[in-house]
């Protein structure tokens, strides 16, 4: 009765002769003179090879990794706690009083930060004067700053920190009480200050002295205001910034047109303009016009723009590429003016018309002409039928993306783009209610290549609204969804004081006000960008 050689994986071998252990043995096919250079599989378990990693690669290692990454990456040793904090560029405070005595411990460890967002909640009492210069005296290298709701900083902080803080390039502020000194004082300290955003301040006031311009206006690129009482006081600093690339005027009050004047008579390097639920008329168009490099035009829901302002700009800025029209309904841009665009602006590539009606003459025209359009969006037209649609699927061949929302098409115009523009990428098709699921099916059969998407939802009263920028100067890809940069915060140490860097600042409350006292100006929420709505993004 003998026993198997092997049981339960214990190997016999003969007495005398000593096991080896297999987490030692090298390679059999191992070249002899290659032996004592290659490490044992013992060897390579116990080494650490990440201790041997430069502190330079794993700081770029950690620049791959979102926020939360990084800070459960910094909790794993002093080393990389140490590196994490070093190679940290962005950071985002909750920006109340109590930041204050952790702000020397905070910056001695996040002693690299350029990007800087300070967010205060509006029912909670901010960093204050103090606070906001300690900061600038410790980030010295900044240049990127961020303020929302910071209701206890004033023109004294403000200025202390802009003379601590000249590198900047981009300052953007929203619900701050600082007035024209505090911003004048950044103006004449930043230099190189390149976007400028700015957003309900409170501070500026009737009868307030000018706004610039400045050391900064040799330098700034772009200017958005957005809901402002007294905007205009701006003036000084948008007529003299002779390197001006876009200028963004969102729901600000007063007349517009005589300072769109001044600014086509001194500036000609404006390559984008915002005009959204202003007060401006055909004049300002004109003045307008007098741009020739005009590239990207948004006119949302200015109700005193008609077809003669829109031809004066197609015929002196050839080189749009982008256009966007909110007519709110008023049937003051129309053929005359789409035709006028066609003929003069071969080079467009988006155009989204809301509160439009054009017929298949200007469409026709557009698709004619306008040879490199890409993008359209055609939302809450009510000429807008299946014969207009049969023509941007015959003539539009460069079209990728369409949107078609709350227009009167059926099945058979939307039927036409199994066949029609060879290019196109993507079709939305929302709250047209002739539309039905099974010619989706049907079409997704046919071009399989092509995403369908579609949405028979009840047409709200005020759901078809153009694109409205809420955050500071784009790129110029553009996209419609309001770019949202990525945000850092502080790790478990400073966990109390951190928060996410580009959360939407709430502000209902503000916002409410604002709609009472602005009337028919008033209220972000009713100019929703549609695109956003529509699942489509569109960069170039």
């Amino acid at each position: 009765m003998g026993q198997s050689a092997s049981t339960h994986g214990l190997s016999h071998r003969p007495h005398g002769q000593t096991q080896t252990n297999p987490l030692r043995r090298r390679p059999s096919n191992l070249r002899p003179e290659m032996a004592p250079l290659m490490p044992t599989v013992e060897e390579s378990v116990e080494l650490d090879y990440i201790s041997e990693l430069p502190d330079e690669c794993l700081s770029c290692i950690f620049q791959l990794l979102s926020s939360g990454d990084r800070t459960t990456c910094s909790l794993v040793c002093r080393r990389w706690l140490r590196v994490e904090g070093e190679s940290r560029r962005r950071l985002a405070l909750n920006a109340r009083a109590e930041l204050l005595p952790q702000i020397p411990s905070l910056f001695s460890r996040f002693d690299a930060v350029a990007k800087l967002a300070l967010r205060c909640d509006r029912r909670s009492v901010s960093l204050d004067d103090d606070a906001l210069i300690l900061i600038s005296l410790r980030c010295r290298n900044l240049t990127r700053l961020k303020l929302r709701g910071c209701r206890q900083v004033t023109d004294v902080g403000m200025a202390g920190f802009a003379k601590n803080c000249k590198g900047l390039k981009k300052f953007s502020c929203g619900s701050c009480i600082f007035g024209v000194k505090g911003m004048n004082a950044l103006l004449d300290h930043c230099s190189a200050l390149e976007e400028l955003s700015v957003k309900r301040l409170r501070g500026i006031n009737d009868g307030v002295e000018p706004i610039g311009p400045g050391v900064a206006a040799s330098s700034l690129k772009s200017i958005c205001l957005k809901e402002l009482y007294n905007g205009q006081c701006f003036g000084p600093l948008i007529v003299g910034a002779k390197n001006l690339k876009a200028l963004k005027l969102l729901r600000c009050l007063g007349d517009w047109d005589r300072l769109l004047e001044m600014v086509a008579n001194r500036n000609n390097s404006l390559v984008e303009i915002h005009l959204e639920r202003l007060q401006v008329s055909d004049v300002g168009l004109m003045a307008i016009s007098n741009c020739s490099n005009i590239e990207i035009l948004h006119l949302v829901r200015t109700p005193e723009c008609t077809n003669c302002g829109v031809v004066s700009v197609a015929e002196r800025c050839k080189l749009l590429r982008k256009l966007h029209i909110d007519g709110w309904r008023t049937n003051r841009i129309g053929n005359e003016g789409l035709i006028a665009i066609a003929k003069h602006c071969s080079n467009l590539q988006e155009l989204v018309l809301i509160g439009v009606n054009p017929t298949s003459i200007s469409l026709e025209a557009l698709a004619t002409n306008c040879q490199k359009l890409e993008r359209l969006a055609l939302c809450g037209s009510e000429t807008i039928g299946d014969a207009e649609i049969l023509c941007i699927a015959s003539k539009c061949v460069a079209l990728k993306k369409l949107c078609i929302k709350g227009c009167p098409v059926t099945d058979q115009g939307i039927e036409a783009f199994a066949w029609g523009c060879p290019n196109l990428v993507k079709i939305k098709v929302k709250k047209c209610q002739e539309v039905t699921s099974d010619l989706v099916d049907w079409l997704r059969a046919r071009r399989g290549s092509v995403v369908f998407s579609l949405d028979v939802c009840e047409v709200e009263a005020d759901g078809l609204d153009a694109t409205a920028s809420d955050g500071g100067a784009q790129d110029d890809g553009l996209e419609f969804p309001a770019i949202v940069s990525q945000g850092t915060t502080a790790p478990a140490p400073a966990a109390a004081a951190a928060a996410a860097a580009d959360a939407p600042s709430t502000s209902n409350g503000r916002r409410s006000l604002f709609k009472s006292r602005f009337g028919l100006f008033g209220g972000r929420g009713l100019v929703a960008c549609t695109f956003r709505r529509c699942g489509l993004q569109f960069s170039l």
